[in-house]
């Protein structure tokens, strides 16, 4: 009975104040759908991260005859005893054990890849006699690419040495710099959110101030008093976190497994609908949690005035 009277006094605030409990339902599904995007973003540069530094390479690229480091190619094209001795020296005791893999490629190999990469038309514009001899590292601790640069820049015979990494360091960056965007739009949606619940509470305490009056004066306990209030505010929170989650889930679906998957080669790795479940339990308890702080803070304060 005393459950059931809580829950019809809650269900009666909410009849009560439709416009304002719509205003909190869309506050909390934009600022929580922000959040849920936020979230998944992260997790996407973490994936990517993962990925491609796991497959990122250190590149030797051997001197050519067109090539214009004075300092190391000034002979022009590398003998076959530097090319050996790069070799010698990455099959040698200090660096072998930072290396998993390596691959070498001779100007042939390399011209093929050149062509697979950027199409007959404009490899012709060079032989494969101009195309670098490379060698290609794979190692056990990306973090350790450092140590190959160091050791073969200014080496007679080498052009360049290159980590394949750098290159992708500004995509990460870039990601990181929306996912903080994200994040401080739903914080500021979020802020908004909890104002307007808070001043939702208020309104309806104060349309309902005489049977709040009638039930003090029967010895109704605050927390029986509070606590349809509180519902009120967690029950139009919930229905805006229920959104976001549809939302968010709805954004996995259509635009990452139907349209990027497919359109984004350089990226093979991708948010999924698995990680966006797991997404779903946060926005619900956010929006839970906040709403029923902003909601009972409300309501005590004006139990209080």
């Amino acid at each position: 009975m005393r459950f059931g009277l809580i829950m019809s006094e809650a269900f009666t605030g909410l009849r009560r104040n439709v416009s304002m409990v719509i205003s909190v339902i869309l506050v909390t599904f934009v600022s929580l759908t922000f959040v849920g995007a936020a979230i998944l973003m992260q997790m996407q540069i973490g994936t990517m991260r993962d990925f491609w530094v796991d497959r990122a390479q250190v590149a030797i690229y051997m001197c050519t005859e067109i090539s214009t480091n004075q300092a190391t190619c000034a002979d022009g094209e590398a003998t076959p005893e530097q090319v050996e001795e790069v070799r010698g020296k990455l099959a040698g005791s200090a660096l072998s054990p930072l290396i998993r893999d390596m691959v070498f490629l001779d100007h042939q190999q390399a011209y093929e890849e050149l062509l697979d990469l950027v199409g007959e038309e404009d490899a012709s514009v060079v032989t494969p006699e101009q195309v670098n001899e490379t060698f290609r590292i794979t190692l056990v601790d990306p973090a350790q690419s450092a140590v190959i640069i160091e050791a073969f820049t200014g080496t007679a015979g080498v052009e360049q040495v290159q980590d394949q990494l750098q290159y992708l360091e500004p995509l990460f960056s870039a990601l990181t710099v929306a996912t903080y965007i994200a994040v401080g739009i739903a914080a500021l949606m979020l802020i908004a959110a909890v104002l307007l619940i808070a001043t939702t509470i208020r309104l309806s305490a104060y349309a309902r101030r005489r049977e709040l009056g009638i039930m003090r004066l029967v010895g109704a306990s605050n927390r029986f008093i509070q606590t349809p209030f509180i519902l009120e505010g967690v029950f139009a929170a919930l229905l805006g976190s229920v959104l976001a989650s549809a939302a968010v889930i709805a954004g996995v679906h259509f635009g990452v497994d139907n349209y990027l998957r497919n359109r984004v080669d350089f990226v093979t790795t991708w948010v999924d609908l698995g990680e966006a479940w797991l997404v779903v339990p946060v926005l619900i308890l956010v929006g839970i949690v906040l709403a029923a702080l902003s909601a009972g803070f409300a309501i005590r304060r004006w139990l209080r005035a």
